[in-house]
């Protein structure tokens, strides 16, 4: 792509994962640059050789990623922190190393993945923009879920923290899924019995596609969401707000 046609720039972590690789496809057919960053180098690759776009490999869970990240990213306009994980134990087996990983990769990943892009953020043209990802569990019950409904509800409230922190030269938002059809997700719906049934807990009767979450992080990244700021959207076919009848 032109550089002097791009619409600006935007830093994707967890670009080759399912929400975040859908997510900078349509970002890319906008005309947007992209700097894509996950763990599995020929994913990335191969998407980014599609896309025309840089990206970067390494693991949040290290410290000296995020910096480095910036350093090959260079002027961004805005963020997403498309990286999670799906970690369900009961609480009397769950272990302190699990407990710690989920916080890490969710919550303090995040964290740093901001403060590292906080002084270029600031010089993007318009106001910056920022997306983290939540999750239903944060905030409605589900049994297994004290380790990610933790990691999560830390996210939440980062998310305000941040927007509150950030204005008004960045915007940060965040959007809280429910079960959503990826590589991620597989190991819970490994079949279609499973799946079935989950969906059946969801008063739209199905359960989330990449492209429903994406297209929500898209359009919260983009200027055209700019009054917007400090909140969670629940893209959950319903499920944390609504009983199911069947």
């Amino acid at each position: 792509m032109d550089d002097n046609k791009s619409k600006g720039k935007i830093l994707i972590y967890g670009g080759s994962g399912g929400v975040g690789a859908k997510l900078a496809s349509l970002l890319h057919q906008r005309g947007y640059d992209l700097h894509l960053v996950g763990r599995d180098e020929d994913k990335l690759s191969n998407l980014a050789a599609n896309l025309n776009c840089e990206f970067t490999v390494g693991d949040v869970r290290d410290d000296t990623l995020f910096k480095q990240v910036m350093k090959d990213a260079g002027h961004i306009c805005g963020l997403v922190y498309a990286v999670g994980t799906i970690n369900l134990a009961s609480i009397r087996r769950v272990k302190s190393s699990d407990l710690l990983d989920d916080f890490t990769v969710n919550s303090v990943g995040a964290a740093l993945a901001v403060q590292a892009a906080l002084s270029v953020l600031k010089k993007a043209e318009g106001r910056g923009a920022v997306v983290l990802f939540s999750s239903v569990a944060a905030h409605t019950g589900f049994a297994l879920h004290s380790s990610i409904s933790m990691a999560k509800g830390a996210v939440e409230g980062l998310v305000v923290a941040l927007a509150a922190e950030l204005a008004p030269n960045i915007r940060v938002n965040g959007i809280a899924p429910s079960l959503t059809l990826t590589p991620l997700s597989e190991k819970i719906v490994g079949s279609e019995q499973i799946r079935e049934a989950v969906a059946r807990q969801h008063p739209l009767q199905r359960l989330g596609e990449a492209d429903d979450v994406a297209r929500m992080a898209e359009f919260l990244v983009l200027p055209e969401s700019d009054w917007i700021t400090g909140q969670i959207f629940k893209v959950d076919g319903g499920r944390s707000t609504l009983a199911t009848t069947g």
